[in-house]
């Protein structure tokens, strides 16, 4: 059984989500809180294996929480689940640690699906976040200056050619199977990529 926390600030979104995955047979939802603060606590008294975490909230935010659970809770996984698909959260998210960003126009069945992928160890991309990781990776080659609106990204290391293959398939929306058959690699090693990928977002002090 998978055990899930969830954290968001509307209380209407917390039962809906709730709702949802208690139907999966696999998923339990072993708490809902509203702040980020409130997070860290119960993740520390319930020891969720992934935790949904809404970026916006008041006491402390989402990528303060998961960047702060990522310090002590290192194997707990955490999906950023938003509204909010701002390059900049998107980016400050994924460098906080998170394995993964969605979208709350996602399926029941899409967001059951990747609370199973954290769940197994494993980063997610969602094809409409890969298309801006894409073109952060793009810049950042080209060595263009970021948006004003956004802090600039620097990476421990640029992508391989095999893992810009990789996301970009995925901001056309393949599958991993799909992705693996393309290149003639093995899902595990599509999988593989992914995390790399999105531990090249991670500008965390590593001492």
């Amino acid at each position: 059984m998978i055990r899930v926390l969830l954290v968001d600030d509307q209380t209407l979104i917390r039962q809906g989500i709730a709702m949802l995955l208690e139907l999966e047979p696999d998923l339990e939802v072993v708490g809902a809180v509203g702040d980020g603060r409130a997070a860290i606590e119960a993740v520390e008294r319930l020891r969720p294996d992934v935790v949904l975490m809404d970026v916006r909230m008041p006491e402390m935010d989402g990528v303060t929480a998961t960047r702060e659970l990522h310090r002590r809770f290192p194997d707990v996984g955490v999906i950023i689940l938003t509204t909010f698909d701002d390059d900049e959260y998107i980016f400050e998210g994924l460098k906080a640690g998170a394995r993964g960003y969605l979208l709350k126009d996602i399926s029941s069945e899409e967001m059951a699906e990747a609370v199973r992928t954290v769940a197994r160890g494993e980063a997610l991309i969602q094809p409409s976040i890969a298309r801006k990781v894409v073109a952060e990776f793009s810049r950042l080659a080209a060595g263009s200056p970021p948006a004003p609106e956004r802090s600039p990204l620097k990476m421990p290391g640029a992508l391989t050619e095999r893992e810009l293959d990789v996301l970009k398939a995925l901001a056309r929306g393949m599958s991993n199977k799909e992705i693996a058959a393309a290149l003639v690699i093995t899902e595990g090693t599509v999988k593989t990529h992914i995390s790399n990928i999105l531990a090249k977002l991670d500008v965390r002090d590593r001492t």
